[in-house]
């Protein structure tokens, strides 16, 4: 799908395709594109955009490189977050002198919500590299967003895992909590992996001459890019704190699992040592020998059970009493 926005005034709008030509646009973004809308767009932009294939390598010289002035830049940004299972894919950014095109097979909501932005702010969007830079912080705002929510999650998991020793604790809730810390700590993975990339693209902006041959930065664009980059710095680090976070929760799940195994066998433990004194006794008086005078005395019946009612007690009050119940 290829869907264009151009400048109108100091906003962007999107541009009716079946009226306008694919050259006056300021941003050409071509969502999982066929082959013949990316034939279209090549002929009318003059460009070669990369493959599925070549987005997908994970070499620095496959993400980042320059060919017949056109800067291509590939990162990986996360798509839906608010699903049970995120996506994360990666998003070819070609910078042209005078536009932007960018290319990818998934549906970021931070490209979508860019575009709604600019068309609703005014805007000093007057390159491609304008373009990326807007598309780049709508990307990292996003991304500290969902490390935001991730962070109430994690406060939300904590409560859960220590409410679960309580004595009305539910033991069953403890294997759902390591399910919601598995999808944590694949959510944290997906959003360190987006940070680094943008990272290493900002990074490649930032020191770049301007003599390189194609876009490069401008003084004015400069200041912008250098806050970001200060921006992913601090993000990473909150991302490495919630990671952690992340193993800590994990470490106390399975620790609350193995007290409440304890706890079950501690039972067991207590119950046997308890029936224990009774069993010797119903033991003794279950031998056959001929000469064994308590099998003659009236009373002998209702001796041997009391006798095995008050060594089952015995042990469960010193039990209680040392509070190991």
């Amino acid at each position: 799908m290829i869907t264009a926005y151009a400048r109108r005034g100091a906003r962007l709008e999107a541009l009716d395709l079946g009226q306008r030509h694919l050259s006056e646009a300021l941003w050409v973004d071509l969502e999982a594109p066929t082959e013949a809308e990316e034939d279209a767009v090549e002929a009318a932009l003059g460009l070669d955009i990369p493959t599925r294939e070549d987005m997908q390598e994970i070499e620095v010289s496959s993400r980042i490189y320059r060919e017949g002035g056109v800067l291509f830049l590939t990162a990986q940004v996360i798509a839906s977050p608010e699903a049970r299972e995120s996506e994360i894919g990666p998003v070819t950014f070609a910078v042209l002198p005078e536009r932007l095109v960018t290319v990818h097979y998934h549906h970021p909501r931070s490209l979508t919500y860019f575009a709604d932005w600019a068309a609703r702010h005014d805007t000093a969007l007057e390159t491609g590299l304008d373009a990326l830079m807007g598309l780049l912080e709508a990307v990292v705002d996003r991304l500290a967003d969902i490390l935001e929510g991730e962070a109430r999650s994690h406060e939300i998991l904590s409560k859960a895992i220590f409410a679960a020793h309580r004595p009305s604790g539910k033991a069953e809730t403890l294997g759902a909590v390591l399910q919601r810390i598995g999808r944590a700590e694949a959510m944290n993975g997906k959003v360190t992996e987006s940070l680094a990339t943008i990272l290493r693209l900002l990074t490649y902006l930032t020191s770049t001459p301007e003599t390189e041959e194609g876009p490069c930065l401008h003084a004015r664009q400069m200041p912008v890019a250098l806050a970001q980059l200060q921006d992913l710095r601090s993000l990473r680090e909150v991302a490495a704190a919630q990671a952690d976070k992340v193993r800590f929760l994990l470490d106390a799940t399975l620790g609350v699992i193995n007290i409440r195994q304890s706890d079950v066998i501690k039972i067991f433990s207590v119950v046997a040592f308890v029936f224990l004194p009774p069993t010797l006794i119903a033991s003794i008086y279950g031998m056959n020998f001929v000469h064994m005078p308590e099998l003659k005395w009236t009373w002998g019946y209702p001796m041997a059970l009391g006798l095995m009612v008050v060594s089952a007690l015995v042990p469960y009050a010193i039990f209680r009493w040392k509070k190991w119940l």
